[in-house]
């Protein structure tokens, strides 16, 4: 009975410790949740603050504007009326202070709007919908105001997240630097991490939509030799390259594109190729360069003026998939193969430069945009290695988390890169602490080569849905998108459902993208309020 009776206590005493340790982990957890709230509660407080003072300052700068605008009227109109001193202007001098007073009275009435519309003492800005609230109840407002605050609510949960990932990671930078440079403020009075999130903000809900701006087609309809497999622009984004299984490269110009009926649009310069190609680069230093990879493996070199090849490489024993000419060395470029290759060349010289064995298809590769030695290669083995070319007997890094093969391969800035998969997401990793950043989920891609395309701030990609889809780089749902076939009257069999995108391209430093798909239609589409 004793040693039943310790054996109990012993049970009781060991549960009780289970609970507390459990309590306290509780605790402990939901005490640091407490104080990332008081602190995330900090930030938006000091923000609110900053807002208000900067409303404030808007409107007083718009009033003093007013006032001074009034008084060059009635100086203009005293003016007027100085030379007026005869019995027989009495008439236009007593209707010129009339004019005044009237003047001065709807003035009055303005500034009493004005004042009314003031931020006046209110700390806190309260966003209201469409149902009540102050915003329902001003008629005058604009409604591009009013679309771009549906489209904060609508991604509120998305934006909130941008927010404190933002105010965060700015705080603990001024925690680690001694002279807490997060915490200088910008002309307007915020923060860096406020003003870090008010350019996204901005940029999200600038755009809502995508608009056709121009179209033009390839040869005969519902034929699958069609299909646009790649479109570029060249150096100065007044040419632009297609190509696909059509074996042809052909070069448009984008403003006759865009400015004349597409009954019109021809080619400016057609080449005929042996092979269905893959993908094009133009070389981003000598305009008229322009490099084409093939079905067969061959990657070649084109003088767009003289509608020759300059030099051709045939060393991949497979299909060629990607083609990349470097930014900062423009005799130097790129190619990925099925033969599990990366060959490195060069145009002053045949063969290859240098050739990674990558154990797996490369079906895309892309240079860093701020250096000549280094390259993201895009991998059927779902990962995208990054080479250092001076030492390629390992990459500097792998990044993994598709979970199909990697399709595509863009960089948006020096350290950051986008990636495409058949897993039917994007993805964005920071090639500098080599991190993955976000995820983009929304277009379906699950087979095909649906095009990939990139800017400072936006992602644009295909889908087998038939539609192109453009993402803002902080924000992993779709910002726009537009259905190919949707505005069009060619599909009298309703078989549209077959189609996919094939091939994106961003015009740079612009809202302008260019798209093709597997039917042979190109459009120019514009990112629209």
């Amino acid at each position: 009975m004793e040693k039943k009776r310790k054996m109990e206590q012993e049970e009781a005493e060991t549960n009780l410790q289970i609970l507390l340790e459990f309590l306290q982990c509780l605790r402990k957890q939901k005490v640091e949740e407490f104080n990332e709230i008081q602190n995330d509660l900090k930030y938006i407080k000091e923000d609110i603050n900053a807002v208000e003072k900067r409303r404030i300052e808007l409107y007083r700068a718009r009033s003093r504007y007013s006032a001074k605008m009034r008084k060059l009227v009635d100086d203009s109109s005293a003016m007027t009326v100085r030379p007026s001193l005869g019995d027989k202007e009495g008439g236009a001098i007593v209707s010129s202070s009339v004019d005044s007073q009237e003047q001065g009275r709807a003035g009055t009435a303005q500034t009493r709007n004005t004042d009314a519309r003031a931020p006046g003492n209110s700390q806190v800005v309260q966003w209201k919908d469409d149902h009540g609230g102050p915003d329902s109840q001003r008629p005058n407002q604009p409604g591009q105001a009013i679309a771009r605050k549906k489209r904060i609510h609508a991604q509120f949960n998305e934006l909130q997240t941008c927010y404190l990932q933002k105010r965060r990671y700015w705080a603990r930078q001024s925690e680690k630097q001694e002279e807490r440079v997060a915490n200088v403020m910008n002309r307007e009075g915020y923060s860096a991490g406020l003003e870090d999130f008010q350019s996204v903000l901005s940029t999200y809900t600038r755009y809502s939509r995508l608009r056709v701006v121009a179209e033009l087609r390839h040869s005969d309809l519902f034929h699958m030799a069609n299909i646009v497999s790649s479109i570029e622009f060249d150096r100065d984004d007044e040419l632009f390259a297609t190509a696909g299984v059509s074996r042809r490269i052909k070069v448009f110009e984008f403003a006759s594109v865009v400015n004349e009926p597409a009954e019109a649009q021809c080619p400016l310069v057609e080449m005929s190729t042996r092979s269905k190609l893959s993908c094009l680069s133009w070389n981003k230093c000598t305009k008229n360069h322009l490099a084409s990879s093939d079905y067969e493996g061959i990657v070649t070199v084109w003088d767009v003026t003289t509608r020759q090849s300059v030099m051709e490489y045939e060393e991949h024993e497979k299909r060629a998939w990607s083609v990349d000419f470097c930014r900062t060395e423009p005799s130097v470029l790129v190619s990925g193969s099925d033969d599990c290759k990366v060959k490195v060349w060069c145009t002053k010289q045949e063969a290859s430069v240098l050739t990674i064995d990558m154990k797996a298809n490369a079906c895309s590769v892309k240079y860093n945009p701020g250096s000549s030695v280094l390259v993201a290669v895009g991998s059927a083995d779902h990962h995208i290695h990054y080479y250092d070319l001076r030492n390629v007997s390992q990459p500097l890094h792998i990044f993994s988390g598709h979970r199909k093969a990697v399709s595509y391969v863009k960089f948006l800035s020096n350290n950051e890169l986008a990636s495409a998969s058949t897993d039917s997401t994007l993805r964005l990793w920071d090639v500098k602490e080599n991190v993955p950043l976000r995820t983009f989920k929304g277009h379906a891609n699950e087979k095909n080569f649906v095009g990939l395309t990139v800017n400072s701030e936006y992602l644009a990609c295909g889908s087998e849905t038939n539609e192109v889809f453009v993402y803002h780089k902080e924000i992993s749902k779709p910002a726009a998108w537009h259905k190919f076939g949707s505005d069009d009257q060619n599909d009298p069999d309703g078989e549209m459902g077959s189609y996919f995108i094939s091939a994106v391209c961003w015009k740079r430093d612009s809202s302008t993208i260019l798209t093709a798909n597997s039917q042979g239609t190109i459009k120019v589409l514009v990112l629209a309020a």
